[in-house]
């Protein structure tokens, strides 16, 4: 099941823009990327769904949004025109880097890859630029309405047929349209570019791709669509796509390392000798501590029992979890305690330990959090809590070697 949230972000004019996060499945988010969708289309385009389905599934989550006056955001289409959709990924940015983190990527479809160029250049996060499709101007639009031109011209407007359905038209959006500049803009973007283009593209010919290939900087790339239509209406095409800008992006995007899953080796060593009883020295490469057995176990109590040791690992992580969380939430959180209670129904762990009559291992942790939290907050955090790393360790498939050290 996909992993999409419904979000909602204020354009300049305070106009609520609709949009959707799909985010990866089982995987940290290790980039962001904002998506732009082609003329008077919308977010939910099935070519739209499966590219961000694909960017997801390699871990990076992709926010699409309806620009302003189309779909389900407010606003009046016809005062929109090609800087306010700029404008509107300028804002959509912004959102993501005040509640999630700045985009690295931007991607646009048609028209929205040229305002996807013009975007890469003021919003300083993007590292790296892609274009589906993309004119190598953005007057090229103006194709789509020539038979209403003149009227629009002279009438300052008028009602235009796109794709079977009808928008009024202004004469300030062609003006607008004539005003920019992108060969300009890609001179001076020097970013990362994907030029993805079908050959037979018959509603923005390929010729604006090698147009866009040959104005921009490297490093540049080109992939040809072949046989795909200008809409991906192809599931296996749009797949393709998101799939090669996945491929792609590693290489030229600084994408995050998943480290909250601790994938790196852990080394501890754990030291005991005739002279200390039970008593265990343990070492790492920066730290030295000390476990022990309790006294009624034949130990002299210098430091906490294994099982206590096991228990305090699950409760430093989820601490540590859940203040990371709320960090980076920006949430009030003033402290967290973690008791962490580990109880099993055995005698007494010796040679004659009965396996049978362990009925259960059982960790009971009770969360004291402090701060200013609503309750929708607090709930969340404890969600979050069993999705601490030593929590899903302890909860998974766990393999456990033992040898002996070779001694020549």
């Amino acid at each position: 099941m996909a992993n999409i949230k419904s979000v909602k972000f204020k354009n300049i004019n305070g106009e609520e823009l609709s949009a959707r996060i799909e985010f990866p499945d089982s995987q940290k988010v290790k980039a962001y990327a904002l998506f732009a969708h082609c003329f008077t289309c919308n977010k939910n385009l099935s070519s739209i769904r499966h590219i961000s389905k694909a960017l997801s599934q390699k871990g990076v989550a992709v926010l699409g949004f309806d620009f302003t006056g189309l779909g389900n955001s407010e606003g009046d289409f016809s005062d929109s025109n090609f800087s306010s959709n700029i404008s509107d990924l300028e804002y959509a940015s912004a959102f993501l880097a005040e509640h999630y983190e700045a985009p690295k990527i931007i991607i646009g479809h048609s028209l929205g890859g040229a305002a996807a160029i013009f975007a890469a250049a003021t919003v300083k996060s993007i590292e790296a630029v892609v274009t589906i499709g993309a004119p190598h101007n953005p007057i090229h639009v103006q194709h789509l309405v020539a038979d209403n031109i003149d009227e629009i011209e002279k009438k300052g407007g008028a009602d235009v047929s796109i794709g079977n359905r009808s928008f009024y038209i202004k004469k300030q959006f062609l003006d607008d349209l004539k005003s920019r500049n992108m060969s300009e803009v890609l001179k001076n973007l020097r970013k990362p570019i994907l030029i993805m283009h079908a050959p037979f593209d018959k509603i923005v010919g390929i010729d604006s791709a090698a147009e866009i290939f040959q104005t921009a900087f490297h490093p540049k790339s080109f992939i040809s669509l072949n046989n795909a239509d200008h809409m991906l209406s192809n599931p296996q095409d749009s797949l393709y796509v998101g799939n090669t800008i996945a491929a792609w992006v590693d290489r030229y995007v600084n994408l995050k390392e998943d480290k909250d899953e601790r994938t790196e080796t852990e080394n501890v060593a754990a030291v005991v000798n005739d002279a200390a009883g039970y008593a265990v020295d343990l070492y790492n490469k920066d730290h030295h501590w000390l476990a022990d057995e309790p006294k009624n176990l034949g130990g002299n109590n210098l430091g906490p029992n294994p099982y206590n040791l096991l228990a305090s690992a699950l409760g430093a992580c989820t601490s540590m979890t859940l203040k990371m969380y709320a960090q980076r939430k920006k949430w009030p959180l003033k402290q967290v305690i973690s008791d962490v209670k580990f109880s099993k129904v055995h005698k007494a762990d010796s040679e004659t330990y009965n396996e049978k009559e362990s009925l259960i291992q059982h960790f009971e942790i009770v969360i004291d959090i402090e701060g200013d939290l609503d309750e929708t907050q607090r709930k969340r955090l404890l969600e979050i809590a069993h999705k601490c790393p030593v929590h899903k360790s302890l909860k998974g498939n766990i393999q456990i070697e033992a040898m002996l050290q070779k001694h020549n």
